[in-house]
């Protein structure tokens, strides 16, 4: 286990009180990464691994929990998305097995849903993009909140991640609220920690864990990569939305391009409907991610990744990166109070 100084525990004690770790940092949930290996490993060392089941059915949710709780007696987490078609079976399987806190993704849920979340006496953790609708889900009954930036890997929004801490941090305080985009090193988690977070979410440094079953090719390509390298996919006509998802340009991203004119091309021509053309568009990418992660496709496959993954430089086991992390953050909270005791401004 990572040892952690007073001052550096102090500031996130909020965060591993309600996660229940010794270091307030979650893993971020990384769709056919963030799975019992990964998730057991974070949780073991001291931090807090959340399950990615948006590509689950109940079943196999049920044996991934199973197996994770073999490989861990500590707290680890489940992410759902609001919009899965089984969302009400997936929590269900949840609750059974325990589960000790569900991060709501992907979506608005539900006040009634939350509630059914709660009653059971697990804790609920819901995504942010203002700090309206943050509180909002406050009062609608979240034990937590996620603010996420654009930095982050995958699916994105509009706003930086600084931007929404200083929009959102001063504004909810009922609730912890861990901050999650772009965050790589110590140093960063400790400013938004005396920002007034609770704690952060980190998931683009965990890809290239040892404990992860990334391809190694996916991990060769993020150790390769810089930060401007990571890019958000581009919409071509605003008539047929896309959600952007960040992820490391390769001949996939070009052909996506493509995709979307030679669609809307079918469109303009009515050999498509709007809505043969927009499924067209939004099933381009259907398996696309798991082909770069498993079979390590990282030509045609989606590479997806954060901002930060210019900070991976190696493969190293989830212990060494707590290491580097803590150490990181401890030098910055010691630097300052160094300046602070010579009166340096």
């Amino acid at each position: 286990m990572v040892k952690v100084s007073p001052s550096l525990q102090a500031l996130g004690q909020r965060g591993c009180d309600f996660l229940g770790c010794e270091l307030a940092i979650m893993g971020g949930a990384l769709s056919w990464i963030s799975e019992k290996h990964l998730i057991s490993a974070l949780s073991n060392h001291g931090g807090f691994g959340v399950l990615a089941c948006g590509s689950m059915g109940p079943e196999l949710l049920l044996k991934e929990i199973q197996a994770t709780k073999s490989m861990t007696s500590k707290n680890f987490g489940a992410n759902l998305i609001v919009m899965h078609p089984e969302l009400g079976a997936l929590i269900d399987v949840c609750l059974s097995e325990k589960v000790s806190h569900i991060v709501l993704a992907g979506g608005f849920p539900s006040a009634p849903l939350i509630k059914k979340i709660k009653d059971a006496g697990t804790k609920v953790l819901c995504f942010a993009p203002t700090a309206a609708l943050g509180k909002k889900l406050v009062r609608m009954g979240a034990d937590a909140i996620v603010i996420e930036g654009t930095e982050a890997g995958g699916h994105i929004g509009p706003v930086s991640t600084s931007v929404l801490a200083q929009e959102i941090l001063p504004e909810i305080r009922d609730v912890p609220v861990f901050v999650a985009g772009g965050i790589g090193r110590g140093e960063a988690i400790v400013s938004y920690l005396e920002m007034g977070a609770s704690g952060v979410q980190l998931g683009t440094r965990f890809v290239c864990a040892t404990e992860s079953i990334a391809h190694a090719n996916f991990k060769k390509a993020y150790i390769r990569a810089a930060a401007r390298d990571a890019m958000p996919s581009v919409q071509t006509d605003e008539r047929f939305p896309v959600i952007p998802v960040r992820a490391i340009i390769n001949e996939g991203c070009k052909k996506f391009m493509q995709k979307q004119r030679e669609v809307i091309a079918r469109f303009d021509c009515g050999e498509l409907t709007r809505e043969q053309a927009q499924l067209e568009i939004e099933h381009f990418w259907a398996g696309a991610l798991r082909r770069a992660v498993i079979d390590g496709d990282i030509e045609t496959g989606s590479v997806m990744a954060g901002q930060s993954v210019g900070l991976v430089k190696q493969e190293q086991p989830i212990a060494e990166i707590y290491e580097e992390l803590v150490t990181q953050a401890e030098k910055s909270l010691e630097d300052c109070a160094k300046k602070n005791k010579c009166g340096e401004y």
